[in-house]
């Protein structure tokens, strides 16, 4: 299988403190990758590394087969990202925002209008087409979001908790799309607080100060930590924790 993540010792440091701690791990073409962590474990700092907007102390990363440390521009070419935020842009109309990340993402001029169709026609919006974002629903702007994150075909898509406040069948029809995405061959490495969610990744990586502790499938994990469900197991390794969230 085609390694579209590589991960070797990785590490950040700010001054005397170490949030990222030689962690190394490598993901595969069309997997989703579940990156865990309570809140100061170093996840984020880890996956702002990943998308090539800080430059580790140490070790070695390659995403979508760029080197993270001396070729940041194209891995943010080659990857796809939403948050919890979404940054849809609330005052332009939903083909206006579809517009503007294609050309973020550098989708040529010609192909724009049709994907933009086309992506209006999966996402059953065809008739919100000239709705600014802002009046639609929750769960619609998330689909929204997600749909721009990966209307270039990235190689590789960063999903920062985008479940964030939304229901719990709004979250199930967005896992829906993580699903066709993968099935597509775009590999999703997806942080989230929701254990649930969880269950659903190919395999799940959960970090502890700064370490990956754990890193093996939802069903494997269970087994080795003897939990009935990951939310078990995560709590396990949370309480190993020694340093505060920061």
């Amino acid at each position: 299988m085609e390694k579209v993540i590589v991960v070797e010792n990785l590490t950040k440091k700010f001054g005397n403190f170490t949030a990222v701690d030689h962690i190394s791990f490598e993901v595969e073409r069309g997997e989703i990758f579940g990156f865990l962590g309570a809140n100061g474990a170093g996840k984020t700092t880890a996956m702002r590394m990943l998308c090539g907007l800080s430059i580790p102390t140490s070790g070695k990363g390659f995403v979508a087969g760029f080197d993270i440390h001396t070729q940041s521009e194209q891995v943010k070419k080659n990857i796809g990202y939403m948050s919890q935020k979404f940054a849809l842009s609330e005052d332009l109309k939903v083909w206006e925002n579809i517009r503007l990340f294609a050309g973020i993402y550098g989708v040529p001029e010609k192909k724009i209008a049709l994907k933009t169709d086309e992506l209006l026609k999966r996402l059953g919006f065809e008739s919100e087409r000239d709705t600014l974002v802002k009046s639609l629903p929750l769960g619609w702007k998330q689909k929204l979001a997600f749909s721009v994150a990966i209307f270039h075909e990235p190689k590789v898509v960063f999903l920062d908790e985008p479940t964030g406040g939304v229901d719990p069948a709004t979250r199930r029809q967005f896992w829906e799309l993580i699903y066709q995405a993968a099935d597509r061959g775009i590999t999703v490495f997806v942080t989230t607080h929701y254990m649930d969610e969880a269950e659903y990744c190919d395999r799940v990586s959960i970090m502890v100060d700064g370490r990956i502790d754990a890193l093996d499938s939802p069903k494997n994990l269970k087994n080795e930590f003897n939990a009935n469900n990951m939310d078990e197991v995560f709590h396990q390794l949370a309480r190993k924790a020694k340093r505060v969230d920061r």
